[in-house]
């Protein structure tokens, strides 16, 4: 798994956890929701940081919480 599919699978992990759906995580933190679809499927290749921390002000979470997963533990680096 590489990096970008570990966001995708945190974000719908907090997603579901929270009950909330993409359309009312998009309204909540100002992240378009192409924006975070585009996160969610192959359209963005490398999510922005600062897309990510608004998410995760719609969360109530941090930076290092979103990060603080085990999903993150068994990231492969990209060879491009």
């Amino acid at each position: 798994m590489n990096a970008k599919e570990a966001v995708a699978i945190r974000i719908n992990e907090l997603c579901d956890e929270r009950g909330i759906a993409v359309n009312a995580l998009a309204n909540k933190t100002g992240v378009s929701p192409s924006t975070i679809y585009s996160m969610l499927n192959d359209k963005s290749q490398n999510p922005g940081v600062v897309s990510l921390h608004k998410i995760c002000y719609g969360f109530d979470i941090t930076l290092r919480d979103f990060f603080n997963s085990d999903i993150f533990d068994s990231i492969e680096l990209d060879a491009d």
